[in-house]
């Protein structure tokens, strides 16, 4: 028996909300996974993330058969351009990330991934044009407020959060605007940091060693590892984001940062003072506001269309 038109798109949309779940807990859960590489320095471990990602990759293009749409790609010198940019962008956020589960700050990461929906709308603002409603102007100063406080309890601003939420913003901004693929375009980030990467690991190599040459077979397999926990969550949210609507995404992607913060602070045992758990109060009923409003909008515009389908 064929299923209907109805219960098709239900199916197809219950695989994607399925699908961009576990590429969301998957990112939140890999603080577990990189917190067993504590003892490889920041660099080798980010080395080793572009060099497996690098070959991950192709490896995929070519099971694929996305060879035509690879050489197009490398044909766009626009594209191109973003995607060294992107590459770059994500190459410094992947290393601040771990850098901070090195240094026991898994909050701090956190912290920067719930704030970074927000600055994305600031980006907006500035770059394409969008304009904020109050009750987002309110969602964001909330933020704001909260940051704020959480600088004067440090005594310095938290540059972690701030780095990883504005640089992260910055490279979904321009992927937003790129005509890149997620696979493709993705290969072409990492192939950006290989270079770096091998000469890294080349010197490493002349000055004590590397941790995938000296360290134990548990070590090598994490670090080989490193390529899929780095492209498996990204196929696994692209595959979702093509099959829900873009409300329901952004919703959803709060399920990262709330994973690293349960994580850190029940699993590892970080702190979780007056002033941080106000700090995440704020953002936490700033991002409740601003979903809302999200998803409100999103009602009224399919409200319309169906009242404009049936005129």
């Amino acid at each position: 028996m064929q299923k209907s038109a109805s219960e098709t798109a239900a199916a197809e949309a219950a695989l994607g909300v399925a699908s961009a779940g576990l590429g969301y807990l998957l990112w939140g859960l890999s603080v577990i996974f990189y917190k067993q590489l504590m003892d490889v320095p920041p660099f080798e471990v980010l080395a080793h993330r572009s060099v497996w990602s690098v070959v991950l990759t192709l490896a995929m293009i070519f099971l694929l058969a996305r060879h035509a749409e690879l050489i197009a790609m490398l044909r766009d010198r626009r594209t191109m351009l973003t995607l060294v940019g992107t590459g770059l962008l994500i190459g410094s956020n992947w290393l601040v990330f771990i850098y901070s589960i090195n240094e026991a700050r898994i909050v701090e990461t956190s912290l920067g991934y719930y704030i970074n929906p927000l600055v994305s709308v600031l980006l907006g603002v500035a770059f394409l044009g969008e304009r904020l409603s109050r009750g987002q102007i309110f969602a964001v100063a909330l933020a704001a407020i909260g940051v704020a406080i959480f600088a004067f309890d440090l005594g310095q601003l938290p540059w972690i959060s701030l780095y990883l939420a504005g640089s992260f913003a910055a490279y979904g901004y321009l992927r937003k605007v790129s005509r890149a693929t997620p696979l493709e375009g993705l290969f072409v980030e990492v192939l950006v940091l290989l270079p770096f990467a091998l000469a890294y690991l080349w010197w490493l190599s002349g000055h004590g060693g590397t941790s995938f040459g000296n360290g134990s077979r548990f070590t090598w397999t994490l670090l080989v590892l490193t390529g899929p926990m780095t492209a498996v969550p990204l196929f696994l949210f692209a595959f979702g984001a093509q099959r829900i609507r873009l409300a329901t995404l952004g919703l959803m992607q709060y399920l990262a940062p709330t994973t690293q913060f349960l994580v850190a602070v029940l699993l590892y045992g970080e702190p979780l003072g007056t002033v941080q758990a106000m700090t995440f109060g704020l953002i936490w009923v700033g991002l409740g506001i601003f979903s809302f409003g999200t998803w409100r909008r999103e009602r009224e515009l399919r409200r319309t269309a169906a009242l404009a389908n049936r005129g």
